[in-house]
C-alpha cells in the first residue's frame, strides 16, 4: 500500500503540474491561435480538455472495473504524451483545431487520473482511508513548483511558437508518469467487483451522503475552477504581467495540495463534515478577499484561500463518498461522481471568459458566493441528520 501511495502521489504530481502548466498558458495561446483573433474562444481549448474528461470519466472507470486501475492509468498516461505531442504540433503549426484535439486528448488522460485518489483508498483500511486519499493529493505540491516554473522555462524553446515547449514538456511528464505506473502493483477487480449487479445507481445517489458528497466536490471545483482561470485575464487586464500571474497561479496550487498532508488527520480527528464545511467557510474568504482589492496581494491571498477552501472540500467530498457504496457498486458510483464533478468544471471552464466579459471580477466573484452557500448549508444539514438526538427523533 505504501509503495503504491508513493507511485501514484508522484504521478499526481506529473499530472498536475502539466494542468497548472497549462491553466497558466492555455487562455494565451487560445487568444493567439484563436480564428479571427475572437477573445471567448480563448477558453474553448481547456474547455474542451474539461468537456472530454467529463464524457470519459464513467467509460474510464467501467474500463477499469473489469482490466484494472494499472492497465488504465498506463491507457491515460499513453494519451497524455500523445495530447501534449499533438498540442505543442499545433502551436508551431499556428493551428487552432490541432491545440484543441492536443487539450481533448489530455482530457481522456485526464479521466483516468482522478481515479488515482481512489486507487489508494480501496487498498486502505476503513480509518486509514482519508490519509490515503489525501497522500495521493499531496503530490500536487510539487505541481505549484514545476507547473508555472515550466510554463517560464520553456516559453521560448522553439523561438516564435510561445509556450509549444511547454506542451512537449507535458508530453515528458507523461512520459515518466507511464514509467512509475509501470512498477505500480494494484490488484486486479476481485470477483464481487467485476460481477456488477447492487443498488441502482438512483438509489444510490438518493443516499444523503452521496448528495453531500458529490455537490461539495462539484461546487468546490466549479468555484475554483471559475475564480482561478479568470485570474491570469483579471490580472492582466489590471496591469499585472505573466510572471505575477504565474507567481499567483504557483501559490495557489500550492494552496490546493499542501493541506493534504494534514487533511486526512483533520478528517479523523474533527470529522469529515466539519472539514467540508470549513472549507466552505475559506471560499467565503477567498471571495472576500478577491473582492476587496486588485492588487497582486489580494490576487495571491484569495487564490491561495481559493486552494485551501477546494482542498478540504474536495478530500472531505472524496472520503465521504467511499461510505455510500459496495464492492459490486464501486466503479459506477465513482464514475458518476466524477462526471458530475467532471460536468462543473466544463461548464465553468467554458462560461468563464464569457462571464468574466459580461460582468467583470468583482460581479464574478458575487455570483459564487450563492454556490458556497448551498455547499455550507448541505454540509451543515448533513452534519445535524448525523447526530444522536436527532437520529433518535427520526
Amino acid at each position: 500500500m505504501k509503495r503504491n501511495i508513493f507511485l501514484l502521489s508522484s504521478c499526481q504530481a506529473l499530472w498536475m503540474s502539466s494542468n497548472s502548466l497549462m491553466i497558466a498558458t492555455s487562455f494565451l495561446v487560445g487568444a493567439a491561435l484563436a480564428p479571427g483573433g475572437f477573445p471567448a474562444l480563448a477558453t474553448v481549448p481547456l474547455g474542451l480538455m474539461f468537456g472530454m474528461n467529463m464524457l470519459s470519466t464513467i467509460p474510464a472507470s467501467l474500463f477499469m472495473k473489469y482490466a484494472g486501475r494499472r492497465s488504465g492509468f498506463l491507457l491515460g498516461a499513453g494519451l497524455g504524451i500523445a495530447g501534449g505531442a499533438v498540442a505543442a504540433t499545433g502551436i508551431a503549426g499556428q493551428s487552432f483545431i490541432l491545440f484543441c484535439i492536443g487539450h481533448g486528448l489530455l482530457g481522456v488522460c485526464g479521466a483516468f487520473a482522478v481515479f488515482y485518489r481512489f486507487a489508494a483508498a480501496d487498498a486502505a483500511a476503513a480509518d486509514f482511508k482519508s490519509t490515503a486519499i489525501s497522500l495521493v493529493m499531496a503530490g500536487g505540491v510539487v505541481a505549484a513548483f514545476t507547473g508555472p516554473n515550466l510554463a517560464r522555462a520553456t516559453r521560448d524553446w522553439f523561438g516564435g511558437a510561445e509556450f509549444a515547449g511547454g506542451y512537449l514538456a507535458i508530453a515528458i511528464l507523461y512520459s515518466v508518469a507511464f514509467a512509475l505506473l509501470w512498477w505500480t502493483r494494484i490488484p486486479r477487480p476481485g470477483m464481487e467487483e467485476r460481477a456488477g449487479g447492487g443498488r441502482a445507481m438512483a438509489a444510490i445517489a438518493a443516499q444523503p451522503a452521496f448528495i453531500v458528497a458529490a455537490a461539495g466536490a462539484m461546487i468546490a471545483y466549479g468555484v475554483m475552477n471559475v475564480l482561478m482561470t479568470a485570474s491570469p485575464l483579471a490580472m492582466q487586464h489590471h496591469g499585472h504581467g505573466f510572471t505575477d500571474a504565474a507567481f499567483a497561479i504557483q501559490w495557489h496550487v500550492l494552496g490546493m495540495f499542501a493541506p493534504s498532508f494534514f487533511t486526512g488527520r483533520l478528517i479523523r480527528r474533527c470529522g469529515v463534515l466539519a472539514v467540508m464545511a470549513a472549507g466552505a467557510v475559506l471560499l467565503f474568504a477567498a471571495v472576500t478577499a478577491a473582492y476587496t482589492g486588485t492588487s497582486v496581494a489580494h490576487f495571491w491571498s484569495g487564490l491561495v484561500l481559493l486552494g485551501v477552501g477546494w482542498n478540504f472540500l474536495y478530500i472531505g467530498g472524496t472520503t465521504l463518498l467511499t461510505e455510500v457504496y459496495r464492492p459490486s457498486e464501486k466503479a459506477k458510483t465513482q464514475g458518476v461522481n466524477d462526471f458530475l464533478v467532471s460536468g462543473a468544471t466544463t461548464a465553468t471552464a467554458l462560461s468563464t471568459a464569457a462571464l468574466y466579459s459580461g460582468l467583470g471580477w468583482h460581479a464574478l466573484n458575487l455570483a459564487a458566493l450563492p454556490f458556497i452557500g448551498v455547499a455550507l448549508l448541505l454540509t451543515l444539514w448533513l452534519l445535524l441528520r448525523r447526530r444522536p438526538w436527532v437520529r433518535a427523533q427520526s
